[in-house]
This record gives structure tokens, C-alpha cells and sequence, in this order.
């Protein structure tokens, strides 16, 4: 137990700092990168529309319970399905806080590699779901022109009906617009003041009960598991295959998911099958998948998880191709976290970070009523 409790501190000593630089760069971001912004440039059913999505989605502080909403918000608002795809399957494979604690623990080649994989797969899926519903849109398009049509013989029958309706409309929004108030504008301070709030409160929240699960399970993969129960898997299709399907149950996301990574390849498993397992884990589970079949269809879900799988287990086979071929190091948590967290600088980083924690698990308590007294009951 003493084992464990130790890879446990090690772990969570080295992932301290670069998590809270990660949490501090995703909570400038959500203040730099506004919702509208998103909107305005995802509403196409064209690469162009998918790309742009693919690159606004990765860097945002989003994980795979946190872009559910905000893919909602997105698609409802007029964002295209293959746009929308895009931004499901980039946002929480990928983010700055992620990247940050991916040169932590597994080294600066997944974290260059990492964000990489993560834009072309999404750049993948939003390709196929326009060819899976070209189709569809076709149908749709001809049902339009039809309706339009019939719309135009009867048009002059009620034209008259339509003017004196847009002018009551007309007035009724200038008298609307007359009463709105000027939003007020935030100071740089206030600007700063609530990046921070946002940084250390809401998105910390959002990760910190998986991130402290992939820590625990990290740290007892490095304890108990012995190493050929991993490394009999260690490399080629099969082992790819298996972390994708061990990565679609856990929703965890994309900084959760880090620490267990950096397990498994500490224990032997090969860096292609780690990146599927880091693919695959974020971007798939049953939420998203539920909400993908709600929202646009089975066909779209069929196709989103075809493309998650082909694109990890390319990318995997192509991360064990560059590893081999050009001998790039990769970084494993049991050779360096030991001379890493003697560091002051890490251990202040994780004694702040478990005080955030710790602030957030009493603020949940409260909220619950286990810590208010009789009187504030």
C-alpha cells in the first residue's frame, strides 16, 4: 500500500504544475475565444466549415461531458452537422491543459503528436459525415424548392396580409430595441479576475474527480498490474484495438486520461496503442453518442464512430512507425518522476492544486448540506 500511496504522490506532484499552467492558459482562452466566434464560421456543409471547427475546438477547455452542451448550443444555433462532428471529436481529444500535462508525463513528442492527431481525426470524421449526408441533403433541397413553389402561386392572396404584418413586426422590435440597456463592458482586471474564477472553479471542477480517478488508476497499474499482462498486447492491431475499446467505457477526459496513458506505457504497451487509448477515451461515450443519435441522426452516429476508430488506429500505427523509424523518446512516469517532483517549484504547484481540489470538494459538500449548521438549514 505504501507503494501505491508513493506512485500516487509522484504522480500527482508531476502533473501539478503543467496542469495549472494548462488551467490558467484555458480560462484566458474561454475570455479570448468568444461563443459567437464559433458560430459565425461552423455553419457550413463543406471542409472548409470542418477544418475551421477542428481548429477551434482543440485548444478550448472543454472535456467529454463539458462539449456536450456546448456541441448542442453550437448545432442548434446553425452550426453544420459535419462542422458540429468536427468540434465533438477535437475539442475534448485535445486542449491546452491536456497538452501541457502530456510534455509533463509522457514527454515532448506526444504533446506535439497529440494535438496533431487529434485535428486530422476530427478533420476525418467532419469529411465522412459529408459524404454520409450528402444524400439526405439533396432530398432536402428538393422538398425546399417544391414548398417554394407552391408557396409562389399563393403569394398574392395574402401579400397584402404579409406588408401590414412586417410593419407591426417592424414596430414592435424598434420599441423593443428602444428599451435594451448597453451591456457594460469589463474592465482588463475584470477580465482577468473572471478568466481565473473560471480557471480554478468551473473547468477545475469539471476534471477533478477524473482526473484524480486516472491518477489512482495510473498509480495501481504501476503497483499491481504485473507487466506481461499488458505487454502480451503490446503492440500491432490487436493491442490498438484493445485500448480502443478499454478508452470508449470510462468517460474520462482528455487531461484524466494523461496519467493512465503514461501508465500503460510505463508497463510496456507500445506508443501507438497508448495515443488510441488517449483517441479514443475522450471522444467517445454513451452521452455523446446519445446526444449525436438525438440530435442528428443514426446515420451521423454510425459514421462518428467508424471515424473514431479508423482515425486512432491509423494514427497509432503511424505514431509507432515515427517512433521506430526516427527514434523519437518517448518519456515514461517511472523513470522521471522521482527526480522531477523533488523540485520546490512542483511541490508548490501541487500543494496549491490540492488546495483548489479541496476547496471545490467542500464547496460540493455544503452544497449538499453536509457541512451547514442547524440554524443555516
Amino acid at each position: 500500500m505504501m507503494a501505491f500511496l508513493e506512485n500516487f504522490i509522484h504522480l500527482f506532484t508531476e502533473s501539478a504544475p503543467w496542469l495549472l499552467l494548462g488551467l490558467l492558459i484555458a480560462g484566458l482562452m474561454k475570455w479570448l475565444v468568444p461563443i459567437e466566434l464559433l458560430q459565425r464560421h461552423m455553419g457550413g456543409n463543406n471542409l472548409s466549415s470542418v477544418i475551421k471547427a477542428a481548429f477551434i475546438g482543440a485548444p478550448l477547455p472543454l472535456c467529454s461531458c463539458g462539449v456536450i452542451p456546448a456541441a448542442i448550443g453550437l448545432r442548434r444555433a446553425g452550426a453544420s452537422k459535419p462542422a458540429s462532428i468536427s468540434f465533438l471529436v477535437s475539442t475534448p481529444e485535445t486542449g491546452v491543459d491536456s497538452i501541457s500535462i502530456s510534455y509533463a508525463l509522457l514527454g515532448p513528442f506526444f504533446a506535439v503528436m497529440r494535438p496533431i492527431a487529434a485535428i486530422f481525426s476530427a478533420i476525418y470524421a467532419g469529411i465522412l459525415v459529408i459524404l454520409t449526408t450528402k444524400s439526405e441533403r439533396n432530398k432536402k433541397v428538393e422538398t425546399s424548392q417544391v414548398a417554394t413553389t407552391q408557396a409562389g402561386e399563393n403569394c398574392c392572396a395574402s401579400k397584402s396580409g404579409n406588408v401590414q404584418l412586417e410593419k407591426a413586426q417592424v414596430k414592435e422590435q424598434s420599441c423593443c430595441d428602444s428599451k435594451k440597456t448597453p451591456e457594460k463592458k469589463l474592465t482588463f482586471a475584470e477580465k482577468i479576475r473572471q478568466s481565473l474564477s473560471f480557471a480554478s472553479g468551473k473547468l477545475l471542477e469539471d476534471i477533478t474527480l477524473w482526473l484524480l480517478a486516472g491518477l489512482l488508476l495510473a498509480a495501481a497499474i504501476k503497483t499491481w498490474v504485473p507487466t506481461d499482462f499488458l505487454t502480451q498486447w503490446g503492440d500491432g492491431f490487436v493491442a490498438m484495438l484493445v485500448m480502443a475499446l478499454i478508452g470508449v467505457p470510462m468517460y474520462i477526459c482528455a487531461t484524466a486520461s494523461t496519467p493512465i496513458a503514461a501508465g500503460f506505457l510505463a508497463v510496456g504497451v507500445s506508443p501507438g496503442a497508448v495515443l488510441v487509448f488517449m483517441l479514443a477515451g475522450p471522444a467517445t461515450n454513451i452521452s455523446t453518442m446519445g446526444m449525436i443519435r438525438q440530435e442528428m441522426g443514426t446515420s451521423v452516429l454510425v459514421t462518428y464512430i467508424v471515424a473514431i476508430f479508423t482515425a486512432s488506429i491509423g494514427l497509432g500505427y503511424l505514431t509507432d512507425w515515427l517512433v521506430n523509424t526516427f527514434s523519437f523518446s518517448v518519456v515514461t512516469v517511472a523513470s522521471s518522476a522521482h527526480q522531477m517532483t523533488e523540485s520546490l517549484v512542483y511541490q508548490v504547484c501541487a500543494v496549491l492544486l490540492m488546495l483548489l481540489m479541496l476547496r471545490i470538494g467542500l464547496q460540493k459538500l455544503n452544497g449538499f448540506g453536509f457541512l451547514r449548521t442547524e440554524n443555516e438549514k
